[in-house]
């Protein structure tokens, strides 16, 4: 890949993986409600999810998106509808004391699903592999691209949670929990709203 495609790819992926969403969103509620160790799987699982969502674009299927609207459509329906429910039940916490595993509990498997219904991943996946992948030899790219993308999903999501957890002792005092969380809720709701209007 040329040294100019790679840094483009850097950036753009600096861009997508720090700036606030529903990843890095539930990663630093997990962390911080739950605790560093609770939040890894999720941390894990996100790269993971991004890393098929690639190899799916790669193969086809981003394109069959692109040209099917109702399946945009359902996949739209669907993540904004996981991303209320968790936002509810995010509000719901109001105590460390209170925080339960059936409760705010988002595993590994919950974390590679969210990237399959998260429109936003979809269309980031499938900038990347038109901008990125296609381009040249197709298995070259992606032996660049998968690593360096997976990564900075890593990056972003532990940073995120490691800031959550280092929030915690924090949070324990008054209704500091209370505002976290419903500020957290509004972040998933926000993005929920921006999913569908886009």
């Amino acid at each position: 890949m040329p040294l100019s495609d790679l840094l483009a790819l850097l950036a753009l992926a600096t861009a997508m993986a720090f700036t606030p969403g529903p990843n890095t969103t539930l990663s630093a509620a997990l962390a911080a409600n739950r605790g560093l160790k609770a939040a890894l799987p999720f941390c894990l699982a996100v790269p993971v999810g991004w890393v098929m969502l690639v190899l799916a674009c790669s193969a086809g299927v981003g394109t069959l998106l692109q040209a099917a609207p109702a399946l945009r459509t359902g996949l739209t329906l669907a993540g904004v509808a996981y991303l209320l429910w968790m936002a509810w039940r995010l509000s719901q916490t109001a105590a460390l004391s209170e925080v339960q595993a059936e409760r705010l509990k988002v595993g590994f498997a919950q974390g590679v699903a969210l990237q399959f219904v998260n429109i936003k991943a979809w269309m980031a996946a499938l900038l990347v592999v038109q901008g990125w992948v296609t381009p040249g030899p197709v298995a070259e790219r992606l032996a660049v691209v998968l690593p360096l993308m997976a990564a900075y999903a890593f990056a972003s999501n532990f940073s995120y949670a490691l800031l959550g957890a280092a929030l915690r002792p924090w949070l324990q005092h008054g209704q500091r929990l209370v505002w976290f969380n419903r500020c957290m809720a509004l972040v998933l709701a926000l993005t929920a709203v921006w999913m569908l209007l886009r």
